[in-house]
């Protein structure tokens, strides 16, 4: 099918378009409009799954036009297995998301909208193959996700919201200068991704080190990575339920691939120079700290939001092995995370929409009174622990089998950090869902229709992955073993031209 990425990226824009002309009281149809148009991107990236050919090591689907001729500048589209999971997982999560707003009532027409433009942002960023195309992209997403959190979330919205534009600007400050220098810094003069790839060789090593460290600061901050990680808790806490589950599910794992899709092919001398502080010593770090934060919360949703910072610890430290299992690992599990973080989210919103209040302590006893909800809600956990038979384990093991070759005692420290995780998910289950029944929830309801459907895909995904992880696992294995190879012969390649 032509043109499949552009109409998976743009049928959002065209249905915020369409939400602008409704009457703004029409808040069945904006909520019905919304869904439709998420689904269109869902069912092409059902088709795009059985028809992407894993076996491919580079683009597929290339879509190329030119855009501003005068400075080269493309309208460049294309996926790998790199991207390919990145854009099932944004598919996937956005009409879950729409449904999950069902119940918003302020401001919906505005609402909704601005959740349409957030998706078109979303897909392009993991769409884009031109520098500059990927940077608009990058910049469209920002703004709708401050709105989002700023008109629509907790007492402390406006405060969350700036918090996560500032810190968000400063890495796109960043992105743009590193961008800029590449862009100035061969002939003929572009900012297609594929030709600055292919020019990395030839970049010195001083400039490749200032450039990394740039863009790295840039998709760190996205990660979120330690020390840049203090605006996510406050973003998540404030924002509505289906904000925080694209915050965690999606939007994370953009700084991770974007060190995968620019800085490992284009920087590779930089990738090898400062993996082991910048991605593995971070991340471990990352693990750890990330665990210890969750142990001492007492709102369940800044715990699931901590947990979301040691989680993507796992990821960043398979990326710093340059090993086949640890770059497989890492890149599943921010497949897996995406889908087992959004279902965490989603359980809390459940709760809270029916308490109005997310404290641990506050609870009690909720799975006799609420049986399939603490079903899926103990899928979700126990998948978040990494207990074998379910997705993230798999993901895990692969990072720590990689990690192994790497650095034996980074490894240990971070294998240690299951047990934490396993305290602090345990620890509030035990508080809110076992013991005796809080009265004064002992008649809340168990999930409505729209709430299993949003959960009940995920729990799925979650299961089969678990049991049979080549369904992603042969999506992207041939891609990041290219990704590897790129990065170790063009090191090989810069030494000899040094000399």
């Amino acid at each position: 099918m032509e043109n499949v990425l552009s109409y998976m990226t743009f049928v959002p824009l065209a249905g915020m378009l369409a939400v602008m002309v409704m009457p703004r009281d029409k808040h069945e149809v904006i909520r019905w409009t919304a869904l439709a148009f998420t689904l269109v991107p869902l069912l092409l990236g059902i088709w795009l799954y059985g028809d992407f050919d894993g076996s491919i090591t580079g683009m597929q689907y290339v879509e190329r036009h030119t855009w501003i001729e005068t400075y080269n500048i493309q309208y460049i589209m294309g996926i790998d297995g790199l991207s390919v999971t990145m854009v099932l997982l944004t598919a996937l999560l956005c009409p879950i998301c729409i449904l999950a707003s069902w119940n918003i009532e302020k401001g919906v027409k505005g609402y909704f909208m601005l959740f349409l433009l957030l998706e078109t942002g979303m897909m392009g960023v993991f769409c884009a193959l031109d520098f500059f195309l990927f940077y608009i992209f990058w910049e469209v997403m920002l703004l709708p996700m401050y709105f989002l959190i700023g008109i629509w979330g907790g007492p402390r919205r406006e405060y969350a919201a700036i918090k996560f534009f500032l810190y968000t600007l400063v890495g796109s400050v960043l992105m743009l200068i590193a961008m800029l220098a590449l862009y100035f810094h061969g002939e003929p003069r572009t900012f297609d991704m594929l030709v600055l790839m292919e020019r990395a060789p030839t970049y010195a090593r001083s400039f490749q080190a200032w450039a990394w460290l740039a863009l790295f600061v840039g998709f760190a901050i996205k990660i979120p990575a330690f020390p840049f990680h203090t605006w996510l808790p406050d973003a998540h806490v404030e924002a509505p339920t289906a904000i925080s589950v694209i915050l965690a599910g999606v939007l994370l794992k953009m700084g991770t691939y974007g060190i995968l899709r620019i800085c490992y092919p284009i920087f590779p001398v930089a990738t090898q120079q400062f993996a082991f502080w910048c991605l593995a010593v971070l991340g471990t770090w990352n693990i750890v700290y990330g665990a210890l934060c969750a142990m001492a919360q007492q709102d369940m949703k800044k715990l699931v939001a901590y947990s979301s910072i040691s989680h993507m610890g796992y990821v960043m430290l398979g990326m710093a092995t340059l090993t086949s299992q640890g770059i497989n690992g890492a890149v599943l599990q921010m497949f897996n995370h995406g889908t087992v973080t959004a279902m965490l989210f989603l359980i809390v919103g459940v709760v809270y929409d029916r308490a109005h209040h997310r404290d641990i302590n506050g609870f009690g006893g909720l799975a006799s009174v609420m049986p399939v909800y603490t079903g899926l809600m103990t899928v979700a956990f126990f998948a978040a622990l990494g207990l074998p038979g379910l997705s993230a384990f798999i993901s895990e093991v692969l990072v720590l089998l990689g990690a192994w070759q790497y650095n034996q005692a980074l490894t240990i420290v971070a294998a240690s950090a299951v047990v934490l995780t396993a305290g602090y998910m345990l620890w509030m289950l035990q508080r809110v869902w076992l013991g005796p029944v809080n009265e004064k929830y002992a008649n809340m309801p168990d999930l409505s229709a729209r709430e299993l459907v949003t959960l009940l895909p995920l729990a799925v995904i979650v299961l089969v992955l678990g049991i049979h992880p080549h369904a992603v696992l042969d999506l992207i294995d041939p891609t990041l073993l290219a990704l590897n190879r790129t990065v170790a012969d063009a090191v090989v390649v810069s030494a000899q031209l040094l000399h």
